[in-house]
C-alpha cells in the first residue's frame, strides 16, 4: 500500500491548526476507505447527496441536525482528493469535478438556509445567507480567474474549511446564525480582497511578452 499522505496543506486560517490536530484520525480514515474500495468520485459524489439531504433539513425548520450532519459532508470533500492521490489517480477531470461539486454544495446549503430564514421573517439573518454566498462564490471565482491567466493562488484567510466550520456552529448553537453569517461575509470580502491584491501582484510582476516587430 501507497504511503498515506497528510491533510492537504490549507494557507488559511484553520487550516494548519487542523492538519496538525486530526494527521493521525485523517490517515486512519483514509486507509480504510482505501481498503473498502472507494473511488475518490463517490466520495465526491457522495458529499454532494449529503449537503443535499442537510439542506433539505434546513428547508424543513431544523438547524441542529443538519449542523451536526456538515461534519459527514465536510469529511467526505475533504477525503476525495486525498484518496485521488493515493490511489494515483489525480486527474485534471477529477479536479473539475470537485471543484464543481463544492460550488453546487456552497449554493445548496446557503441557499436552502436564505430559503428557510426568509421563510421565518428573519429578514437580516436571510439576506446576510445570501451575501455570504454570493461571497463564497466570488472567492473561489477569483482564485479560478487568477489560475486561469496562469497565477498560483491558494492562500486565504477564510476558505471552505473554515466556511464549514463556521456554519456548523451557526446551526448548532442556539441564536449564533446571525454572528456567524455576519463573520462569514465580513471574512469572506477580506479574503476576496487578499487574493485580488495577491494575483494582481503576481500579474503585475510578470514581464509582459515582446511584440512582434514590422517587416519592413
Amino acid at each position: 500500500m501507497r504511503d498515506l499522505p497528510k491533510p492537504r496543506r490549507v494557507p488559511s486560517f484553520m487550516g494548519p491548526l487542523f492538519r496538525w490536530l486530526f494527521q493521525w484520525p485523517f490517515r486512519i480514515a483514509l486507509a480504510g476507505l482505501y481498503r473498502a474500495g472507494f473511488l475518490p468520485w463517490q466520495l465526491t459524489v457522495l458529499s454532494v447527496v449529503a449537503n443535499g439531504f442537510v439542506g433539505w433539513l434546513i428547508v424543513t425548520g431544523r438547524f441542529f441536525l443538519p449542523g451536526v450532519l456538515l461534519v459527514v459532508s465536510g469529511l467526505l470533500d475533504v477525503f476525495d482528493g486525498s484518496l485521488a492521490r493515493l490511489r494515483g489517480e489525480e486527474s485534471r477531470a477529477g479536479a473539475f469535478l470537485d471543484s464543481v461539486s463544492d460550488r453546487i454544495s456552497d449554493v445548496i446549503l446557503f441557499g436552502c438556509l436564505f430559503w428557510a430564514l426568509a421563510g421565518q421573517g428573519h429578514v437580516l439573518p436571510a439576506a446576510l445567507a445570501l451575501s455570504a454566498l454570493i461571497v463564497s462564490l466570488l472567492v473561489s471565482h477569483v482564485r479560478a480567474e487568477s489560475e486561469a491567466l496562469g497565477v498560483s493562488l491558494a492562500e486565504g484567510l477564510v476558505q471552505r474549511l473554515e466556511r464549514y466550520v463556521l456554519l456548523m456552529i451557526g446551526l448548532i448553537f442556539p441564536h449564533a446564525i446571525l454572528p456567524v453569517l455576519f463573520l462569514l461575509n465580513a471574512l469572506g470580502a477580506i479574503t476576496v480582497l487578499q487574493r485580488t491584491y495577491s494575483a494582481w501582484q503576481q500579474l503585475g510582476g510578470k514581464a509582459r511578452p515582446a511584440l512582434p516587430r514590422r517587416v519592413k
